[in-house]
């Protein structure tokens, strides 16, 4: 599903159109993206939390060379599912 057909159907559940629900899909993952961005985890209970994770650095493999690299540590998104979304999957 991409984010048109996602408005589609958002806009079919409620009284908004699909120009709106597309707003709405767009305020949303922006306002996720400035909350990650500052340290700030999301829940939304029975749906899931978004938070960000710090990953170490390590060494990992070219599997064409086999030579060494190092990989920096960085930032992550990482999303964990609610009780609601595992028991509908």
């Amino acid at each position: 599903m991409n984010k048109h057909e996602l408005a589609q159907l958002i806009a079919k559940d409620t009284e908004m159109t699909t120009v709106q629900a597309a707003a709405f899909i767009d305020a949303f993952t922006c306002n996720v993206q400035k909350a990650l961005k500052k340290g700030e985890d999301i829940t939304l209970v029975g749906f899931g939390t978004f938070k960000v994770v710090k990953r170490k650095a390590r060494v990992g493999v070219n599997p064409q060379t086999k030579a060494k690299l190092k990989i920096p540590a960085r930032k992550a998104v990482k999303f964990v599912a609610g009780k609601g979304l595992k028991t509908a999957v």
